[in-house]
């Protein structure tokens, strides 16, 4: 088995390069093997093309952002808004991460100020709760994978929860060196500049992401571009201290240990 293998799941084409890819990109100069997917296809992010002719340029525009940041694409699932947490999308999900069998497994926020965002991020963290169980088939079938995944939370959008909560990361991913190679695969997604400064009020689509890089950069008081992560619990996924970002990242990897302290006080 392959012992250095990354997969990012987000919701919908450009979520990865939002919040995971620079990480994505210096786990790829380290030597892992990464892998690319959104679980739902973009089939609503229009108000000028009808879904189906929608699907296949956001489509092609994925490809091309994996591609642009070396990952290997997997094609989505599911239309937008409809990402709920049930059966048959976990088992199809489930497939796919049988197939990758992560070693680090990159996936959403818990909270999030999208309902598609945060059911991404329960399914992902179910499907790789599972992979290993032989008694939990897949669509199409797929046989239990062994090994150790460790899951890391990216950070929500606006770097907040939905009630405007402040969400900090445990740990700061240095981007300064892919954040050019970041932002050119953001900008494959050609076709969500003009519908998000319309639906959500992004005006600024390239300058919104690097608004987020920096803000983070801002936060770790060390880093001019950084993605930020939270380790998910270990339980029925690998060893109490595994860190493999930390292992593969070396000095563009830092703790925030105040975030690790509030962990003990319970805040």
């Amino acid at each position: 088995m392959n012992n250095h293998v990354a997969m990012a799941i987000g919701c919908h084409p450009d979520d990865i390069e939002f919040m995971m890819a620079g990480t994505l990109v210096l786990l790829k100069q380290a030597g892992y093997e990464t892998h690319y997917m959104n679980v739902a296809n973009g089939s609503c992010g229009s108000q000028v093309y009808p879904a189906a002719e929608l699907i296949r340029i956001r489509g092609r525009e994925a490809k091309e952002a994996a591609r642009l940041l070396g990952a290997e694409f997997h094609p989505s699932l599911v239309d937008d808004l409809d990402v709920y947490y049930e059966d048959k999308t976990l088992r199809r999900l489930t497939a796919v991460v049988r197939d990758v069998n992560p070693t680090v497994l990159l996936v959403h926020s818990p909270q999030d100020y999208m309902e598609d965002h945060m059911n991404t991020c329960r399914l992902s963290v179910t499907a790789a709760f599972v992979r290993g169980m032989r008694n939990f088939w897949t669509i199409p079938r797929r046989k239990p994978v062994a090994g150790d995944v460790t899951l890391y939370h990216a950070m929500p959008v606006g770097l907040r929860d939905p009630l405007r909560r402040r969400i900090m990361p445990g740990a700061f991913v240095n981007t300064t060196a892919v954040f050019e190679q970041k932002k050119i695969a953001l900008a494959a997604h050609r076709s969500q500049q003009d519908w998000l400064a319309k639906s959500q009020k992004m005006n600024q689509y390239l300058a919104t992401m690097e608004w987020y890089s920096r803000e983070l950069g801002k936060l770790s008081r060390r880093f001019q571009h950084a993605e930020g992560w939270r380790r998910h619990l270990h339980w029925g996924y690998c060893a109490e201290d595994a860190d493999p970002l930390r292992d593969a990242l070396g000095k563009s990897y830092l703790v925030n240990h105040a975030y690790e302290r509030s962990l003990e006080n319970g805040i």
